[in-house]
């Protein structure tokens, strides 16, 4: 049934994913899917704001982002090795949706933010990847 899943990391609410994470590897034992971990960090790359910062430290934030990412991972999986990790460049909500699209992903398994009345029922980047992503979603809450 499911191939390929995703799920969206934010690695400054990190305890908001082990959740999700357990979810995502439970449905890859149970179809066999290969799994990737996405984080997304915002765009440095337009020439306005990548002028005030030296030549390479967008790609020094990107190989760092990674690494936090696969210690996480490391961390926290069952088994570490079946998961792939990314990091994209953008708007977290767009990027989400934009790279299921690419990568062929058949399931997002997403977590909720926890419930409060800013937010109401969902966190606003998984409202958002619920109503634009053309996969399968599941949300997870705390």
């Amino acid at each position: 049934m499911f191939k390929h899943i995703l799920i969206p990391v934010d690695m400054d609410a990190t305890e908001l994913t082990n959740q999700a994470l357990t979810v995502a590897e439970d449905f890859s034992e149970r179809y066999g899917a290969k799994v990737t971990a996405l984080t997304v960090i915002p765009d440095f790359n337009s020439s306005m704001v990548a002028s005030y910062f030296p030549e390479n430290t967008i790609q020094k934030a990107h190989d760092q982002v990674c690494r936090d990412l696969q210690k996480f991972i490391d961390t926290h999986a069952k088994d570490p090795a079946k998961i792939a990790c990314a990091v994209s460049e953008g708007s977290t909500r767009k990027r989400i949706v934009t790279y299921a699209e690419e990568h062929n992903i058949d399931l997002i398994v997403i977590p909720a933010r926890k419930s409060d009345i800013s937010k109401l029922l969902l966190g606003s980047n998984s409202s958002y990847v619920v109503d634009h992503a053309r996969r399968s979603v599941l949300v997870v809450r705390p």
